[in-house]
């Protein structure tokens, strides 16, 4: 059974930072690029960061230089570190596991978290 566990969101000031992680169990993680979005009220779901298997790393523009993105493979573990928050970063944050690269051995499959949700106050 394929799990995303979310974990680390709260409610922090603007200015403020937090750490978010995502453990990840029932897939073959070093395989799978891994990605954190969110979904502010209203609004449609947003890529934030994206890591690939060979740790290449994309941002979303309103992110670049504040979050970053990193995995740790032996723990089947994605982080993000999120800097500089701003009160428009208040979101539901969700992990993503994206096989679809690696087809032959992930079997292109794609996976999802059930949430963290980030309240920045101003």
């Amino acid at each position: 059974q394929v799990q995303l566990v979310e974990s680390g969101g709260g409610l922090v000031q603007a200015g403020g930072s937090l750490r978010l992680s995502c453990a990840a169990s029932g897939i073959m993680f070093r395989f799978f690029a891994m990605g954190w979005y969110r979904q502010a009220p209203g609004k449609q779901r947003e890529m934030v960061a994206i890591i690939t298997d060979v740790r290449s790393t994309r941002y979303a523009d309103s992110v670049k230089g504040r979050f970053t993105i990193s995995r740790d493979n032996a723990k089947n573990t994605v982080y993000l570190q999120m800097n500089s928050l701003k009160p428009e970063d208040t979101a539901v944050y969700y992990c993503n596991a994206d096989g679809s690269s690696r087809s032959p051995i992930t079997g292109g499959m794609d996976y999802w978290g059930k949430g963290t949700l980030v309240t920045v106050s101003s």
